[in-house]
């Protein structure tokens, strides 16, 4: 079973992810984060298989969140989900480590597929 670790600023988009995790008896949603403290606090404690990191949070950046992560944790899956669909941040996410990158607007529902899957894109 996978354990997820949701980060989002907006209560409603990760309310929207949990449910759609939820779904999959593959997955266990393990905390949920609003800002970059939270989810530094969060994977301290529960050390989830996956993360879904949104780049944009109240008190840091997700890219900065995707590196410390990814240093401490390397086997740590992580996907980057957010409305910037831009080339840029997509490469740049994907340059440092994120196993994914995922537009919230155009593949929402890949997320299920995207946490249980075993290879990264």
């Amino acid at each position: 079973m996978k354990q997820v670790l949701i980060v989002d600023d907006s209560y409603t988009m990760r309310k929207r992810i949990a449910a759609l995790l939820h779904e999959s008896p593959l997955i266990r949603v393990v905390g949920e984060a609003g800002s970059g403290r939270e989810a530094i606090e969060t994977v301290e404690q529960t050390r989830p298989d996956t993360v879904i990191l949104d780049i944009h949070l109240p008190d840091q950046n997700g890219i900065a969140l995707l590196k410390r992560f990814k240093a401490a944790y390397p086997e740590m899956k992580i996907i980057m989900m957010t409305t910037l669909d831009d080339l840029r941040y997509r490469k740049a996410c994907l340059d440092l480590g994120a196993d994914h990158f995922l537009s919230k607007a155009m593949e929402f529902e890949r997320i299920v597929d995207t946490v249980t899957e075993n290879t990264a894109h």
